[in-house]
């Protein structure tokens, strides 16, 4: 994704109109934090919930397909859970509350929140964090996933965790979709194209963030956005390699998973994910690269990709073992034909 922080404005509906967002500047020893509310003043009360789930978006924007899915599943169809949405910079227009603007038009919806925490020193921001330990979902707005990176080690990262120990969720779009993987593309060294990591899986801009977020059923991932539309499948094939070589993963394996603009993963508490909106692919390494060194290209045979349409699943608990088409780089050079081929059947 671009280095430079955007956000997929949305409309406010006619209907969300009449409700009053409360702007709230916090505390004096983090003035940059800014939290605007809508929909009820007070958090829902309830003693158990029934997710975990999450929602992992291609774009900025929430899907409403996914979104509602989600709130279904940890709700458990009955009462509403509260929202909150976290995000590094403020839209550039529009909307101050892009994503709650849709949020609040879903059913089940008691609250959305954002907080717009701009340093890092915002992650221990004492009321954003009882917001977020509060809320039942927290979903990563788009922009930049390094300054997401920058909360490890704050209290955010464990109010997070919290949310989906209890039961709820957590998701995000763009730089959010990237935060909520094992192992994280975070872009701390600007933004690099599919050309430069295949030509050099070391390139300054390839650096990764691990043990931010480590949710169940989802490790070994690393999420990748605006997958198609920007030609992405070449820098994940790179990010997978190094992942294995550097030993980011265990067992030998990384799982890439891209998502395109306007598509969305939902993945249930047991790890199935179901895709929406436009195509997701999982792209899985299972080796060591036969090279991947400085300034050197990259070297891969027979990556194994899914490609999952709107309304296909893949069950990242119990990892599929067939169903993928094979794709190789050999110095720099990926195959032909990326985005598409025949899947294997005979898998043994």
């Amino acid at each position: 994704m671009f280095h430079i922080p955007l956000r997929l404005v949305t409309c406010l509906t006619a209907s969300l109109a009449l409700l009053a967002p409360t702007l709230v500047t916090a505390e004096s020893a983090h003035a940059a934090a800014k939290r605007i509310r809508l929909g009820s003043s007070a958090d829902v009360s309830r003693g158990s919930w029934s997710g975990p789930a999450y929602t992992m978006n291609g774009s900025g924007a929430v899907v409403p397909a996914t979104m509602t899915r989600a709130i279904d599943a940890i709700r458990g169809g009955t009462g509403t859970l509260d929202v909150v949405v976290i995000a590094a910079s403020a839209p550039g227009s529009g909307s101050t509350t892009p994503e709650c603007d849709t949020v609040m038009g879903l059913a089940g919806v008691n609250s959305c929140t954002t907080w717009t925490l701009t340093t890092r020193n915002d992650g221990n921001n004492s009321a954003a964090n009882s917001d977020i330990r509060n809320a039942e979902f927290v979903y990563f707005a788009g922009g930049d996933q390094c300054d997401y990176a920058d909360w490890k080690g704050t209290a955010l990262q464990n109010s997070v965790k919290s949310v989906v120990a209890k039961g709820g969720g957590s998701g995000g779009g763009s730089a959010g979709h990237h935060i909520n993987s094992a192992v994280v593309y975070d872009a701390c060294g600007g933004s690099v194209t599919t050309d430069e990591a295949l030509y050099d899986p070391y390139d300054p801009a390839v650096t990764f963030t691990t043990g931010m977020f480590s949710w169940p059923n989802y490790a070994g991932t690393i999420n990748d956005s605006h997958f198609v539309t920007r030609d992405r499948m070449g820098r994940t094939m790179a990010f997978v390699a190094r992942a294995i070589e550097d030993g980011l993963t265990t067992g030998g394996a990384a799982w890439g998973v891209g998502v395109d603009d306007g598509g969305s993963l939902f993945i249930d508490k047991n790890g199935l994910a179901t895709a929406a909106g436009a195509d997701t692919f999982v792209v899985l390494g299972d080796h060591r690269p036969e090279q991947a060194d400085p300034d050197r290209y990259l070297t891969y045979d027979d990556y194994k990709i899914w490609r999952l349409r709107p309304g296909g699943t893949y069950d990242f608990k119990n990892r599929p073992t067939c169903g993928y088409y094979l794709r190789s780089v050999v110095d720099g050079i990926p195959d032909r034909d990326l985005y598409n081929g025949t899947p294997v059947t005979n898998c043994g």
